[in-house]
């Protein structure tokens, strides 16, 4: 059964959404940061990029579901790529929706910002990863003993696909 899924541009109210979505430890275990200070940090960086219309939500019955976001290069000579991220409400993983928003990046990277390569960065056993592969994503970098995780290190998997 399909999602009566939209897809529209982020707003800045998004970010109590994401700010929930990446608080739960089992969503948080896959991204670098680790307390409270960090995630705001790292949410105000994430939700500055709104204001150039790179940024997606995905909304299910009215309410935002998952967020992805180009964070567009501010330099002509790689310009061409850009890294994305990526965030799905944890309680809807496995519904279809993360697929929709990786489509659509896609597609806003390619046709709105004119970009050849989308890349993104995930810790390794994220299961993202089978989702981005079946994207047309590759792993081109390996960086291991990358990220200590609750006492165990993981490899930083960088991936890449071009448009």
């Amino acid at each position: 059964m399909a999602l009566d899924l939209d897809i529209r541009y982020t707003r800045a109210t998004d970010i109590l959404y994401l700010r929930k979505w990446v608080s739960v430890p089992e969503v948080l275990y896959w991204f670098p940061m680790s307390d409270e200070k960090e995630i705001e940090d790292a949410l105000r960086c994430w939700m500055s990029y709104t204001q150039y219309s790179c940024s997606l939500t995905a909304v299910l019955d009215g309410v935002p579901c998952g967020i992805a976001t180009l964070f567009l290069m501010p330099y002509k000579k790689v310009a061409h790529h850009s890294l994305f991220k990526i965030v799905v409400d944890p309680l809807l993983h496995r519904k279809g929706i993360g697929t929709s928003l990786v489509r659509n990046i896609k597609h806003l990277a390619k046709n709105y910002f004119h970009l050849e390569f989308l890349h993104v960065e995930v810790f390794e056993g994220n299961p993202l990863i089978a989702l981005l592969q079946q994207q047309g994503f590759y792993e081109f970098a390996r960086q291991d003993l990358y990220v200590k995780n609750e006492g165990k290190y993981l490899a930083r998997i960088l991936l890449e696909t071009a448009l």
